[in-house]
């Protein structure tokens, strides 16, 4: 079974975001990077896959800019049998990301894609189910646990109201939660022999997709200061506030 997964380069989650002062969008200047988490556990779950003899080969994709070697080489060091870079200097969102995944999985024919649920700098949640969608495949989203029988996949899913257990018939796409796995850390040894592992580069124009932005970002502003809490005297001065300050009853 080959496994295909993709990563996105994002902005560390450590960092405090800064909005650049004309509102058009995030400040990146001098910002580390790193792998989006949800997708480094996408990573290690095929990892494991492979070493329980249930996967032949990890095939790690990102897209953008050349600098998204960075984090398929820490997907090739954790364990990513190669890589594969779609170059574009234009913003890519999640359709034109499906569009290419989609090309991806017809030059591939892997078994499994695995995606983290969401990337942590848009949160858009979109990419995994609109893939299932172009492919009309068998889709899996929020996995908590990944099972792989035969031809089938069980999936248990985080949900409102608490766990649910499905069972899809391969191939499928798979969009992964926090509490599935817990990612290793790259030894040094595998760090080194990943510079030596194949990253093949791809552009949209190869795959035969056009990745024209369909939404346009008119602004993007910091979230409101919390104002500080207050004492109130008793149910009656709460409810009025809630009812003629706060607006929500």
């Amino acid at each position: 079974m080959k496994v295909l997964v993709a990563v996105k380069r994002v902005i560390d989650y450590n960092v405090k975001i800064r909005v650049k002062a004309d509102g058009s969008g995030v400040d990146t200047t001098n910002v580390k990077f790193s792998m989006n988490p949800f997708d480094e556990i996408a990573i290690e779950e095929a990892v494991r896959l492979k070493e329980a003899g249930k996967a032949t080969e990890v095939i790690a994709v990102s897209m953008g800019s050349a600098v998204n070697q960075d984090v398929l080489r820490t997907a090739l060091a954790m364990g990513a049998d190669r890589g594969i870079l779609v170059t574009s200097d234009t913003e890519l969102q999640p359709l034109a990301v499906a569009k290419l995944l989609k090309a991806l999985v017809d030059r591939e024919q892997p078994q499994l894609v695995l995606l983290g649920k969401q990337a942590i700098d848009d949160d858009s949640n979109q990419t995994g189910q609109m893939l299932a969608a172009l492919l009309g495949w068998a889709q899996g989203t929020f996995a908590s646990k990944l099972t792989i029988d035969g031809g089938k996949a069980e999936v248990i899913r985080e949900v409102d109201g608490g766990l649910e257990t499905i069972s899809v018939v391969m191939p499928a796409i798979v969009t992964v939660d926090l509490r599935l796995n817990e990612p290793r850390y790259a030894s040094l040894p595998n760090i080194m022999k990943a510079k030596k592992k194949p990253i093949d580069t791809l552009t949209p124009a190869d795959l035969g997709v056009d990745t024209a932005p369909r939404l346009v970002t008119l602004k993007v502003e910091e979230p409101a200061k919390r104002k500080g809490g207050v004492k109130v005297a008793d149910v009656a001065e709460l409810v009025s506030k809630l009812k003629n300050e706060a607006k929500v009853i």
